[in-house]
């Protein structure tokens, strides 16, 4: 067994992906997904227990599966092509003539039949069949794989969806407890990417690692500020687009000038506040030339250019934005502030090795100021409605 090898599997056995623990990537998934944000589960007590979140949110996915098979799982139509010797929907007329059908009394039709096997039903048993193999308690195991055979038994069929197929569903007004659902199973889904134990579905590739993790910490990161600041009259942007002040340009510079992104950006209009976040997934230090640590250079001109590019626009909140550089650390903790031409920069780290109270807590301390002078309690995030749920 090659070096590598023997590293991820130790770290499987110690329940870490890196020197992360596992437990706390399930968390950052809880933050991430669409389920954290949901009315339903926005307030449950998950982040005291985070090596109980499989079993949690397979029970989540459970109840809400249990609740729309109480009044019939959704039905949608699915395309179908057949010859027949009775005409239903659209005639092919090109296939009849062809195969010369008529002649024979058949005739080709594409016609669209109402069904129960629709990929959003297939995803949920997926969902289901998934979860049920990571979870801790027997109980939940068994009543997801039953959840899961009462849905082949009904006509779903175990074939999970493709991306493509279930990113071309779309949730009308009357899907709302369809759309709970599924945002419970996509979280499960995700919930059994990493493992304490080795097997298929470790991330055994340290690229691989680096990347997935620090696109989930992007993604927690918004999502955990979507559901403490909204309340408070804060909207959250992720991945929202900057535009440069352009007063003249070439011809061809708009297929070369590079687009400006930004991670995470956090505003509240009645106080004119605006907080631009930038994630990394690397130290937020260097070795410097003069110097032992630095902080990196190209991240800073790029929190910089962030801020001072949207100065002297249209816009009340741009002039005194703040920007945060967030970065993850392991086992230490930073957070410096410098102000550079009316525009504060934040420097700081989260831990993502401590317990995940701690680790909600420093999200807490690096959000705007309303969250720590509110008579919002940090513990009231989950507390609440737990009853409503299961």
């Amino acid at each position: 067994m090659n070096t590598e090898a023997v590293k991820n599997e130790t770290s499987a056995t110690v329940g870490t992906i890196g020197r992360i623990p596992v437990r706390n990537l399930w968390l950052l998934m809880l933050y991430a997904s669409e389920l954290f944000r949901s009315r339903k589960t926005g307030r449950i007590g998950l982040e005291d227990s985070p090596d109980d979140l499989p079993d949690l949110v397979a029970e989540i996915l459970a109840h809400a599966v249990e609740m729309r098979q109480r009044r019939h799982l959704s039905l949608g139509y699915q395309s179908h092509a057949a010859i027949l010797n009775r005409i239903r929907g659209r005639i092919n007329i090109i296939h009849t003539e062809r195969r010369h059908l008529l002649a024979r009394g058949m005739i080709a039709c594409r016609y669209e039949q109402l069904t129960i096997d629709t990929p959003r039903n297939r995803f949920v048993r997926a969902a289901l069949e998934a979860v049920s193999r990571v979870v801790q308690r027997r109980d939940i195991a068994h009543r997801c794989r039953s959840l899961a055979r009462a849905m082949k038994a009904s006509g779903v069929s175990g074939n999970a969806p493709t991306r493509a197929e279930l990113s071309a569903d779309r949730f009308g007004r009357h899907d709302a407890d369809d759309q709970f659902m599924v945002a419970a199973a996509r979280l499960a889904f995700d919930l059994t990417l990493p493992t304490e134990a080795a097997g298929s579905n470790l991330l055994s590739l340290p690229d691989r690692e680096a990347t997935w993790v620090r696109h989930l910490f992007e993604r927690a990161v918004g999502g955990f500020y979507d559901v403490v600041l909204s309340p408070l009259g804060w909207h959250v942007r992720r991945g929202c687009l900057l535009q440069w002040q352009i007063e003249h340009k070439t011809e061809g510079v708009s297929k070369i000038l590079p687009t400006m992104r930004a991670d995470v950006v956090l505003e509240h209009v009645q106080t004119a506040q605006r907080i631009v976040i930038d994630t990394k997934f690397t130290s937020i230090v260097t070795a410097g030339w003069y110097r032992e640590e630095t902080l990196r250079s190209g991240y800073l001109y790029q929190i910089y250019a962030y801020l001072r590019s949207q100065d002297g626009c249209e816009d009340p909140l741009a002039d005194h934005a703040t920007g945060l550089l967030l970065h993850p650390c392991v086992g230490g903790f930073v957070d410096e502030a410098v102000t550079i031409q009316g525009h504060r920069i934040r420097f700081a780290t989260v831990d993502l090795a401590a317990p995940a109270r701690e680790i909600r807590s420093q999200l807490l301390a690096l959000g705007p100021p309303a969250l720590r002078t509110s008579r919002w309690r940090p513990a009231d995030l989950f507390d609440r409605t737990m009853a409503n749920v299961i």
